[in-house]
């Protein structure tokens, strides 16, 4: 069976092809005895409209691209639900694309989808990433670009982010309430400005405590995580207590751990930032700074779906700052 047309309902109903267009799209301009004869019969006839072309006469393109550093990491896996939700509430599909840190590729994305296949992008940038000019290239066309998460400090654009600098505080603050004397920072990248903020609250706060720490610099890289750890705790001056400032990087302290048989919380406490759901049952049950993802993907989302309907750019520099809660597990207990 062949595909109804609007045309072929307009000769069926006696009406003009404009007439039956107005009465699907529920326009003020056609009357409620029309649109429900209209309805009615492209209900019976199985009707089904053509939304590409829909969107080629709109001009838009009904899509939003979402350029993400990776997936294993269950914040965004979490945050792309909120994302997906408010997308999904306003008509929208959602493209989602892997950076896997790699700043070549993530501005090979963002190259890609410059073409006019998205109406607004929603990005966490990479661990590398220090040249923002394919991010601007979006404000130059025309496109609304979010920020979430993983922000570019000088970028002019919306940003929703948490509350890093107390959270690296009140991470730094617990391991010293615990009893820890000497501190260790994990650091994923310097290009971070999260990382950069969290850092300085872990800083503030041994500084404040006059307790000593170290800045440990970590990579993308697990198996040289593994091995960057691994002399970290099996050396002579060793810290007692650690923050990992990202999800990964506490997991594989945990694997670094059980390697060495250095037992948690006893001789080492550890805290992450991390949203993953299985910190409860890990052995023992981690200490994290959670992340509220899914509410931070959706006012991400919300905010570009802003400017999409009001069509404008943002043009300041505005943070919208969802806090982070510390939640107390065996890793860190005294």
């Amino acid at each position: 069976m062949s595909k109804i047309t609007i045309k072929e309902l307009a000769e069926r109903l006696n009406l003009s092809i404009s007439t039956v267009s107005r009465a699907l799209s529920d326009s003020y301009e056609t009357s409620e005895e029309t649109k429900k004869r209209v309805k009615a019969l492209a209900d019976e006839l199985g009707y089904r409209p053509d939304v590409y072309a829909s969107n080629l006469r709109s001009k838009k393109s009904r899509t939003i691209g979402v350029i993400i550093p990776e997936i294993t990491n269950s914040f965004f896996s979490l945050a792309i639900n909120g994302i997906e939700e408010v997308a999904r509430q306003n008509g929208y599909h959602v493209l989602i694309y892997l950076s896997h840190e790699d700043y070549e590729q993530e501005a090979s994305v963002a190259r890609l989808l410059l073409d006019g296949r998205v109406d607004g992008i929603l990005m966490s940038v990479g661990c590398a990433t220090t040249n923002t000019a394919h991010i601007e290239a979006f404000n130059k066309r025309g496109i609304p670009v979010v920020l979430f998460d993983r922000i570019c400090d000088g970028l002019n654009t919306l940003k929703v982010i948490t509350d890093d600098y107390n959270s690296g505080y009140k991470s730094a603050l617990h391991l010293i309430e615990q009893g820890c004397k000497k501190l260790a920072y994990l650091s994923l990248s310097k290009h971070l400005s999260i990382d950069q903020r969290r850092k300085s609250g872990f800083v503030d706060a041994a500084n404040q405590h006059n307790t000593t720490f170290e800045i440990i610099c970590c990579s993308p890289d697990e198996d040289e995580n593994i091995r960057i750890l691994s002399e970290l705790l099996s050396s002579n001056n060793k810290p007692d207590g650690i923050f990992a400032s990202v999800e990964k990087l506490g997991i594989t302290l945990y694997q670094v751990c059980h390697e060495l048989n250095m037992q948690i919380p006893s001789q080492l406490k550890i805290i992450s930032f991390s949203s993953i759901k299985i910190a409860p049952l890990l052995q023992p049950p981690l200490t994290t700074i959670t992340q509220p993802a899914f509410e931070i993907g959706r006012k991400a989302s919300a905010a570009l779906f802003r400017a999409l309907k009001n069509n404008f750019l943002f043009v300041e520099n505005e943070e919208i700052i969802v806090p982070s809660e510390l939640v107390v597990r065996k890793s860190t207990k005294a």
